[in-house]
């Protein structure tokens, strides 16, 4: 795992304890800080007790290879954690219920909304910051050997274009580790040796907790409307975005693109700042030759395809590596993933579309489609996929959503009210020709019927697979 001298003798309180949190409970403490860690779940408070009780700590030491990533399995690995320094120990506790004067830092999970959740008031009135396990990571930097880092965000594409680079510079032969948003939490793994380049993917959110974050490539790939319940509007929305690029030194290459406004603006503020003397623009439209990159279709994986060339280059890695990266890329589950072919009809499970815009490029990437729609609507219109209705030869509507869509769509393409997931997988099975597509690409949250998106997904490849 990976730990730091600076957080030696330090109060920390961390709230949230999913798999980051508890990495980051187990770095902190192993590197001697008093931790107070705190879940609302009982079940999380007694697993961090548990295992603290036992020595052990989840997910330090193994590498990811991107193709494990893509299948969704992330080891599980024990590793011996030393004792707890004299005087030092860790607490569960509410960091609301106690006394944070004098503490180094509260280490809070992307998810906890700090423009709602009172912990942001509690850590501003006793002066202590709010941060997240990449801003921890970001100080461990200076003790670790010598290496690279590579961040991208952006609305949609971020967890292909990660992986893709990551998967690309494995190609070249330099070691790299997968994190921040996707894989293993960061502070989990074991260090890289000297040369290594770690590759993260960054949420507004993950960002919103980082101050320190210099990457040596720092990529942008869109801005559109989503996570508006977080931000006082999309302005502020887009600010958190820019922030990866204002933490570059100077000289520090960024990636941009530049096919919507907000992202063409930063773009153009970064080169006016002088920060970064390699900027590469990703404009929209390029034309591409994708037929040799089988995971990598559609308009939008261009678009991926591009920054990834353009992060790797500025790494200094050649373009035979570069190309056979791309050629050997397995993609990632719920991203255009194809789940199989049966009668000639291609079935595609894109359920990590969970917004009309990251839709809208699936529609396009198959000539007749037929369109599994709904859910848990993020907003009351489906414009923004109007360029693909062209392809569409039927929706198919679902979930709590299902009304709305369906009224939207009337008039422009046949629709089938169909509620669930499975019926709809039947009908547009029983309608579909050879040569046709039935892709899932939802254009909304899964909460409605779902856990979550890869409950979806896997709901759509169990449908799939009980065709016959």
């Amino acid at each position: 795992m990976i730990t730091s001298t600076a957080w030696r003798g330090k109060r920390y309180a961390v709230l949230g304890l999913a798999r980051s949190g508890r990495a980051t409970v187990d770095a902190l403490m192993t590197s001697g800080a008093r931790v107070v860690a705190w879940d609302s779940n009982e079940t999380a408070r007694n697993q961090i007790l548990s295992r603290r009780e036992r020595g052990t700590s989840e997910a330090g030491g193994e590498v990811v290879s991107t193709s494990d990533a893509a299948r969704g399995e992330y080891p599980s690995v024990s590793l011996r954690l030393p004792p707890p320094p004299p005087g030092e120990d860790l607490t569960v506790a509410d960091p609301l219920e106690i006394d944070l004067t004098g503490f180094a830092g509260v280490v809070v999970s992307p998810g906890v909304p700090l423009n709602k959740h009172p912990i942001a008031a509690k850590a501003r009135d006793a002066g202590v910051p709010i941060i997240g396990d990449i801003e921890l990571f970001a100080q461990a930097r200076a003790e670790l050997p010598p290496h690279k880092v590579v961040g991208i965000t952006g609305t949609n594409g971020k967890s292909t274009t990660t992986a893709l680079i990551h998967h690309i510079i494995e190609t070249a032969g330099i070691p790299a580790r997968l994190g921040g948003n996707i894989g293993l939490p960061i502070l989990g793994q074991d260090p890289l040796p000297e040369g290594g380049v770690y590759v993260l993917e960054l949420s507004s959110y993950q960002i919103d907790l980082t101050f320190g974050l210099d990457c040596d490539v720092a990529v942008l790939l869109n801005i559109t409307p989503d996570h508006l319940d977080r931000y006082a509007g999309f302005e502020a929305y887009a600010a958190s975005k820019a922030r990866l690029f204002e933490m570059q030194s100077k000289g520090h290459a960024a990636v941009m693109g530049i096919a919507d406004a907000p992202s063409a603006e930063i773009a153009r503020q970064v080169a006016v700042s002088g920060r970064s003397e390699d900027l590469h623009k990703i404009a929209p439209g390029v034309c591409m030759d994708q037929s040799r990159w089988p995971a990598l279709q559609g308009p939008h994986n261009a678009q991926n395809a591009l920054a990834a060339i353009a992060a790797c280059e500025a790494l200094g890695i050649d373009k035979e590596a570069i190309d056979k990266g791309l050629e050997t890329f397995p993609g990632l589950p719920h991203r255009m993933e194809r789940v199989a072919t049966k009668r000639g009809v291609l079935f595609v499970n894109d359920s990590k579309a969970t917004n009309a815009d990251s839709t809208t490029p699936a529609l396009s990437a198959y000539p007749r489609v037929h369109w599994i729609l709904g859910g848990l609507a993020k907003t009351d219109s489906l414009e923004a996929c109007r360029p693909g209705f062209g392809h569409i030869v039927k929706a198919y509507t679902i979930g709590d959503a299902g009304e709305l869509f369906a009224s939207l769509l009337e008039g422009e393409m046949p629709v089938e009210r169909s509620g669930t997931l499975e019926a709809a997988v039947k009908s547009a099975a029983a309608n579909a020709q050879p040569g046709d597509t039935v892709l899932l690409s939802p254009a909304c949250a899964s909460f409605d019927q779902f856990k979550d998106y890869e409950a979806r997904g896997q709901a759509f490849r169990d449908a799939v697979e009980a065709l016959g």
